[in-house]
């Protein structure tokens, strides 16, 4: 990104600023964002006390899964990051070498579809969802190693059905995109035809 050579105080003061807007930037992208040494931003981390991604990650999922209704934590394909319930939702899936076709080196399908799939389903505030109707669309080839970004978002509730738009991102790229049409089934249901 090209920036002016910062004092390592001012460096720091930026990192956490920064962080604090996107902690799922890596140690590689912070490096390339101030113009130092991976090494010299694992010092400032250290020095700050702020995690590794990996913790960062870690910390943020487990305060989001607490919130869940539909799905467990466990169920979910990627990593949820954040969570309005009945509204929106993110996750993040790293992708690498044990998801990829042996001959063509492209993610499987599944893997990406199945990141959607349980984060549409995880939004929905209801105890039992389900996925009546999904229309999707690959946009670009994914390769091992690219970190997917999706947003989960409730478009409109009608009765019992949630129409939920996720579009997975790679960096700026829509990589994937899905229309979920998800029906909730909870614990008193509702017969039709009996009043």
């Amino acid at each position: 990104m090209g920036r002016n050579i910062l004092s390592k105080k001012e460096r720091q003061n930026d990192l956490e600023k920064l962080l604090k807007k996107n902690p799922f930037m890596t140690d590689e992208e912070l490096s390339e964002y101030f113009s130092v040494s991976i090494q010299t931003i694992r010092l400032d981390r250290l020095e700050l006390g702020i995690p590794e991604l990996r913790e960062r990650v870690k910390y943020v999922a487990e305060q989001n899964y607490r919130k869940l209704r539909s799905i467990e934590g466990k169920e979910i394909v990627g990593e949820l990051i954040d969570l309005d319930l009945g509204k929106s939702a993110i996750s993040m899936l790293q992708t690498d070498e044990s998801m990829v076709f042996e001959k063509s080196k492209i993610v499987r399908g599944h893997y990406i579809f199945a990141q959607a799939e349980s984060l549409a389903i995880a939004v929905i505030d209801s105890r039992v969802a389900l996925t009546g109707v999904a229309n999707i669309k690959y946009k670009i080839p994914i390769h091992a190693g690219d970190k997917l970004i999706a947003k989960a978002e409730v478009m409109r509730q009608r009765g019992n059905k949630y129409f939920v738009w996720v579009k997975t991102r790679i960096g700026r790229e829509e990589a994937f995109r899905g229309k979920f049409i998800l029906v909730s089934i909870d614990g008193n249901k509702n017969k039709e035809g009996k009043g």
